[in-house]
């Protein structure tokens, strides 16, 4: 009786502990939901600049939650998103909604977590210093691809300059412009020819890498700019039902901080990295 006793007691001590064990164990990459603490780990697909630069800055802060933050670089776009769905990622941060949104497998199983900065896109001008200053009839140049044209035409409508269809989206094209109350003509141009069109025209919409390249500061040389209302924010993405993941809500506060900011703020001082938050 008393050894068959202490093996019973010692068989229900094994159970008892593999269950906790098992309570214990996170779930990783693919799986439901991992809570921050002890032995937490996150693993996060990203470009090198400026997105796992920035990963980098938070490791520590989101060590003292009991989060190993573990930074993937790709140096493609399509690897991140498959590899999120896979389950080899918990996320990832590269792209913009438009991307994600241009592939049907990708808008399905995955989700914008939060937004955290843009490389912005601008209207810039050699003759005008006020976007409102634009007369009548004034001509502005726009990218002729439908994917800048449309941001072009999108950005202009948020400080109220036109008005576009409703369902316009982010591929807008000039026939979708319902209202243009200062008569405005449109040119539509390659993209890289839009800093150059700057002496012909009263204003151009012009992508931030081309506006560097032409020694334009975003910043400082555009007369709008996108804000944290662009869709091109660039995103922290997850599987659909892991965005209030405690460890992506514990990423989300430590992107979004001041830190952040003032880093961004004064390592990207031309304009070409600009926090939403």
């Amino acid at each position: 009786m008393k050894n068959t006793r202490s093996v019973k007691i010692f068989v229900g001590l094994l159970i008892a502990g593999a269950l906790v064990f098992g309570l214990n164990q996170p779930v990783h990459a693919g799986g439901k939901k991992e809570a921050a603490g002890s032995g937490s780990t996150l693993t996060v697909g990203a470009t090198p600049v400026p997105h796992a630069e920035l990963l980098n800055l938070v490791k520590e802060d989101l060590a003292a939650k009991g989060i190993t933050l573990k930074v993937v670089e790709f140096t493609d776009y399509v690897t991140p998103n498959t590899a999120l769905i896979a389950g080899d990622l918990d996320a990832n941060f590269f792209q913009h909604i438009p991307y994600l949104a241009s592939n049907a497998e990708w808008n399905a199983a995955l989700i914008s977590a939060f937004g955290v900065h843009i490389e912005p896109f601008g209207i810039y001008s050699n003759s005008i210093k006020d976007i409102a200053d634009l007369k009548e009839g004034a001509t502005i140049a726009i990218p002729n691809d439908p994917s800048n044209g449309g941001r072009a035409l999108l950005l202009l409508q948020s400080k109220g300059i036109i008005t576009l269809k409703a369902d316009a989206g982010i591929t807008a094209t000039i026939q979708d412009i319902t209202a243009n109350p200062k008569n405005l003509k449109f040119r539509e141009l390659e993209a890289a020819q839009l800093p150059r069109s700057l002496a012909d025209v009263d204003a151009a919409a012009i992508n931030g890498n081309y506006a560097l390249e032409a020694g334009l500061n975003p910043a400082k040389d555009a007369l709008i700019i996108e804000g944290a209302d662009s869709p091109y924010v660039n995103i922290v993405v997850v599987k659909k039902g892991n965005e209030n993941d405690s460890r992506i809500q514990a990423l989300s506060q430590a992107l979004r901080s001041a830190k952040i900011k003032d880093y961004i703020t004064k390592t990207w001082t031309d304009g070409s990295v600009v926090a939403i938050f």
